[in-house]
C-alpha cells in the first residue's frame, strides 16, 4: 500500500489488486467519517477527499493504514436488475471464441451476479466483476468508432454497459434500455461502486 497527497485535502491510496480496492472502499464507505466528500475507487487506487478545514486526511489515513485488505466488510449492497436483449454483433464471436452455444453464453452471463468494481470511461460507465469464466476474453483487436448507448459488453474480467454512444473495443453480447446516466436526476449515475446487478433477460 502507498499512500500519496493530492493537494491539500485529497489523498490517493494505491493498491496492489482490485480486491484490496474492494475491500478499502467498503471499510470507507462503513466508517464514520463525516469529512469525507469524495470516494472514486478505481482499478487500483482509491482517491479519498475531506473538506477543507477539517483533520479528515489524519483520520483517513490512520483508518487506511488499520484496514484489513484481505476481504471487505459486511454490509448491505444495493441491488440494481438491468432488462438485456441478447443481441449483440459480437455474441456467436464471444460463443464461438469461449466453445459454447449463444444458448449457454446467455445463461452464463444472465445467471451471474455482479458487483460494480468502479465507475470510469464515461459518465455512468460502471465495470461490472463477476464474469464467469468461460466468458473472459480479450477485447477487439479493432475497435469500433461508435458503440451505440446501452450495448452491453465483456472485456477481461469485465462487463458492462455502455451509457452513451461512444467509440470502444468491448465484444457486444446485447443491450438494455436501462438509463445509465442522467444529468438531471438527483442521482445521475445509475450504477455506484459497491452495487449488486444482475442482468435480466427482456421478454
Amino acid at each position: 500500500m502507498r499512500l500519496r497527497r493530492c493537494g491539500r485535502h485529497a489523498m490517493l491510496v494505491e493498491l496492489d489488486s482490485l480486491a484490496e480496492v474492494e475491500a478499502l472502499h467498503g471499510a470507507l464507505l462503513v466508517a464514520d467519517l463525516p469529512e469525507v466528500v469524495e470516494l472514486v475507487p478505481a482499478a487500483t487506487t482509491v482517491l479519498v477527499e475531506v473538506r477543507p478545514g477539517s483533520d479528515g486526511l489524519a483520520r483517513v489515513r490512520a483508518l487506511v493504514e488499520a484496514a484489513d485488505l484481505s476481504h471487505p466488510p459486511d454490509r448491505t449492497p444495493r441491488q440494481v436488475r438491468l432488462p438485456i436483449s441478447y443481441d449483440g454483433p459480437d455474441l456467436a464471436l464471444v460463443a464461438e471464441t469461449a466453445g459454447l452455444s449463444v444458448d449457454e453464453v446467455v445463461a452464463l452471463h444472465s445467471g451471474a451476479e455482479y458487483t460494480v468494481a468502479f465507475c470510469g470511461f464515461a459518465p455512468g460507465f460502471g465495470y461490472l466483476v463477476g464474469l464467469p469464466e468461460p466468458l473472459r476474453q480479450a477485447r477487439l483487436d479493432n475497435p469500433r468508432t461508435r458503440v451505440p448507448a446501452g450495448s452491453v459488453g465483456i472485456a477481461g474480467e469485465f462487463t458492462g454497459a455502455y451509457p452513451t454512444a461512444s467509440p470502444g473495443g468491448w465484444r457486444l453480447i446485447g443491450r438494455t434500455t436501462a438509463i445509465l446516466f442522467d444529468a438531471k436526476r438527483c442521482e445521475p449515475a445509475l450504477l455506484a461502486p459497491g452495487d449488486h446487478v444482475r442482468f435480466e433477460v427482456a421478454r
